[in-house]
């Protein structure tokens, strides 16, 4: 999963694993977290009774697994089809401050199927179609003050066939970037290493232009990744550093990626995690039984989990 390059970097003047100059906080970092990634999309599965009313242990562990991977799925044993489930767990999981983005529902969760309305208001934008999605987080296109931390998806209907994700944890892209060129990473943690240019409607400018970082840390000092894999409606720094780890962010993402983890979500079956780097294959629908999901997202990230 590396890219072949060479960098240096400061003296280490704190304890921070995501300071380019603390060798040994990362150090320490990096070896705790490839020993304790998960190896299989399995081991991110909780089986639950009742998303909406979950119990200490359940809870417990799904906070333990974001906590750890970024990540968490469950497989509840009373599928419910409401989107009350998504609002009850989000509560339970910490989650408050939902991104209510404009092509969501009116309760701000959206509902992910594929659209078939003549001049339904999401035609043509490729999460609501059959078609392949590319690598992304949610969000990209937010101005820098309201990411988005946290991401929740709930399985109503699965696709007749197809329809898989393929998952993540940014913070083992990162490890991958630093390793191959600090000096890589240090350009993608630029205020302008990736640019999403304005989008226009009918009535003009819909959304300003957005530049940011891919790799930021917030004041808590969690690590959040801002990236897609898109090309045509996303401009990178020109300058060499950029260009080049952007390169390297795409090979990172090749398909021989031991890290990355595939998934498929059944009826009554989700997903919550810290806005990970994320795909989902293409997909063959039932016309009686169409694929369904409930996505919501949120500005804050997943509780943590409560000490023992």
């Amino acid at each position: 999963m590396g890219c072949a390059a060479a960098g240096t970097a400061a003296p280490p003047s704190r304890a921070d694993p995501f300071d380019l100059a603390d060798h040994g906080a990362y150090a320490a970092w990096r070896a705790r977290k490839l020993a304790e990634r998960a190896r299989d999309a399995s081991e991110l599965v909780v089986e639950i009774d009742d998303p909406g009313e979950l119990t200490p242990a359940e809870r417990r562990a799904l906070l333990e697994r974001c906590a750890r991977w970024n990540m968490a799925a469950y497989r509840a044993r009373r599928v419910r089809d409401d989107k009350a489930v998504v609002h009850a767990l989000a509560r339970q999981l910490g989650l408050q401050r939902l991104d209510r983005n404009w092509l969501a529902d009116d309760d701000g969760v959206s509902s992910i199927t594929v659209n078939a309305a003549a001049g339904d208001t999401r035609d043509g934008y490729i999460p609501y179609t059959d078609r392949p999605l590319q690598w992304h987080t949610d969000g990209y296109y937010h101005p820098l003050g309201r990411p988005v931390r946290a991401m929740l998806l709930h399985c109503v209907r699965p696709a007749a066939h197809g329809g898989a994700n393929a998952l993540l944890d940014h913070e083992l892209a990162y490890i991958a970037l630093r390793d191959a060129s600090p000096r890589w990473l240090q350009a993608l943690m630029a205020p302008d290493a990736m640019t999403v240019p304005a989008r226009r409607d009918e009535h003009g400018v819909a959304r300003p232009p957005s530049a940011g970082p891919v790799f930021s840390v917030d004041a808590a000092g969690s690590l959040h990744m801002r990236y897609t894999a898109r090309t045509r409606s996303i401009q990178w720094n020109a300058d060499a550093a950029t260009q080049q780890a952007a390169a390297c962010v795409a090979q990172v993402l090749g398909e021989d990626n031991p890290h990355v983890l595939r998934l498929r979500l059944d009826a009554g079956m989700g997903l919550v995690t810290h806005n990970v780097l994320h795909r989902r294959s293409g997909f063959r629908d039932d016309a009686r039984r169409p694929r369904l999901l409930y996505r919501a997202r949120f500005l804050d990230r997943v509780a943590p989990p409560p000490a023992v």
